[in-house]
């Protein structure tokens, strides 16, 4: 039987740990619960020590990021699968069983995701995931059950097990053999999107990543930094570019930055237009970093070879704002307009 771990990493989560730890450990069997702390200041490792003695805790001894969080805790963990779990999920009972199940079964399979629903609203899916990750040609990332904020009712029509193109880093079950040896996540991106990048770096070897409907837990989101946060735009926006020029073919790369640069500096202005000029320097901010840090984010394209399957050929910002499409069914990948 493939031995598991569940690593929660924690910065300032005390509240979250207390809400919803109790579930994880009721609902988790045999597998291992550990608790990564990036140097907490709020008594999360008091409440750990008093409240819930038996979970075990890697003390870190500074905010690393999510990336670099778990990179350090990881290398300190012997599993044969690692399940990355965000503090502010609510899982529910069976939910780990069916993400075993499907990587035991297929060799062929990285890493998994279920079902990930809105706490909020449990009748619809959650923006960190939905049923399953994908990207656009242009970089954009969106999901079954979400396109932009757009969120689909939940009526079991992502009930499947099927491969997608990325899995959420809020709950994801991955081989600790492949997070390994393709050296975890980039810490360039400290926050956001680096899920995105280990997946596409593992498609790009030939491995599958995938979505597993019969497991289903309920996010809350923003636990860390909520949707409105210059500091989240400034991640989405820096991160989607670093994402681009390390993943792309080389062809590709050279017609899509441009637009995509474009396309930023646009939605930047909008956010000025709306009186959010916060979010407004965020985008430049991260042009900024793009700029100066260009040469050496292109070293970092490595491995081979580039082209990989699942990426949508069309625009999700045309078909979401032009073309009035709200719903994944929408979208047609053999044929995209």
């Amino acid at each position: 039987m493939s031995s598991v771990a569940v690593v929660i990493l924690n910065y300032n989560g005390k509240e979250l740990l207390k809400k919803f730890l109790p579930g994880v450990i009721e609902h988790s069997g045999s597998a291992r619960i550990i608790v990564a702390d990036n140097n907490s200041h709020d008594g999360s490792m008091d409440l750990l020590t008093k409240e819930f003695p038996s979970i075990e805790i890697i003390p870190i001894s500074s905010n690393l990021g999510f990336c670099g969080g778990y990179n350090y805790a990881l290398q300190q963990v012997k599993a044969d699968y690692y399940l990355l779990l965000n503090s502010d999920v609510e899982v529910t009972a069976n939910w780990l069983t069916p993400l075993i199940d499907l990587l035991d079964g297929d060799d062929t399979i990285a890493a998994v995701q279920p079902k990930i629903l809105s706490y909020h609203q449990k009748n619809k899916f959650e923006h960190a995931g939905a049923g399953g990750g994908f990207i656009d040609k242009l970089g954009y990332p969106f999901c079954r059950g979400r396109l932009f904020d757009q969120l689909e009712e939940d009526k079991d029509q992502y009930d499947d097990s099927v491969p997608v193109f990325w899995s959420s880093g809020a709950c994801m079950l991955i081989r600790s053999s492949l997070f390994k040896s393709f050296n975890g996540f980039d810490e360039t991106f400290f926050a956001h999107m680096e899920e995105i990048d280990l997946c596409w770096r593992l498609k790009r070897e030939g491995h599958q990543i995938y979505y597993c409907g019969a497991s289903q837990v309920y996010h809350m989101g923003g636990g860390t930094l909520s949707e409105s946060n210059p500091r989240k735009t400034y991640y989405n926006f820096r991160n989607g570019l670093i994402l681009l020029i390390k993943n792309l073919d080389p062809l590709n790369l050279a017609v899509t930055l441009p637009i995509r640069v474009i396309l930023d500096t646009m939605a930047a202005f909008m956010f000025l237009a709306i009186g959010q000029g916060g979010n407004f320097m965020a985008v430049a901010k991260a042009h900024f970093f793009i700029l100066t840090r260009l040469f050496g984010l292109l070293r970092k394209r490595t491995g081979s070879p580039y082209e990989v399957d699942l990426i949508y050929q069309g625009s999700i910002v045309f078909d979401y704002f032009l073309s009035g499409k709200s719903k994944f069914k929408e979208l047609d990948f053999n044929n995209p307009k």
